[in-house]
């Protein structure tokens, strides 16, 4: 099993704290390691007793915060239903995903995840006026 860091970054160079992802294979699709990031923060999120959602993308009805996303009370999270969220949000150019020093601009695209390598999500934020 390997373990590869994911990170989250803006463009204005904000940066969360890194987090391990488990995964068995060496080479997954794109699309598979946005799922399994989203499946991996919905569940850490539905165990707590929590109303802020520190995600990928913002949950349907979420309010956007410094560092998440406010729920106006807690509750679950479909995590079928984030996973179409996050893959609609990298379509449109919601964030870019880097796999070691490598963008990957397809979700269909196979990467390479070998042990330790870091996957960053970095999220584009609109410039206000643009």
């Amino acid at each position: 099993m390997a373990r590869v860091t994911v990170v989250d970054e803006t463009t204005s160079g904000a940066k969360t704290e890194q987090w391990m992802l488990d995964v068995v294979e060496e080479r997954l699709p794109l699309r598979e390691v946005v799922r399994r990031r989203v499946f991996q923060e919905v569940a850490e999120f539905n165990a707590r007793a929590d109303t802020v959602f520190r995600g990928l993308v913002r949950p349907t009805d979420a309010e956007v915060e410094l560092n998440g996303f406010r729920l106006r009370e807690h509750r679950r999270i479909d995590p079928e239903k984030q996973t179409a969220l996050a893959l609609e949000a990298f379509g449109r150019n919601g964030f870019v995903v880097l796999v070691g020093d490598r963008q990957v601009e397809d979700l269909d695209d196979v990467v390479e995840l070998p042990l330790g390598v870091e996957v960053t999500f970095l999220k584009l934020v609109a410039l206000v006026g643009g």
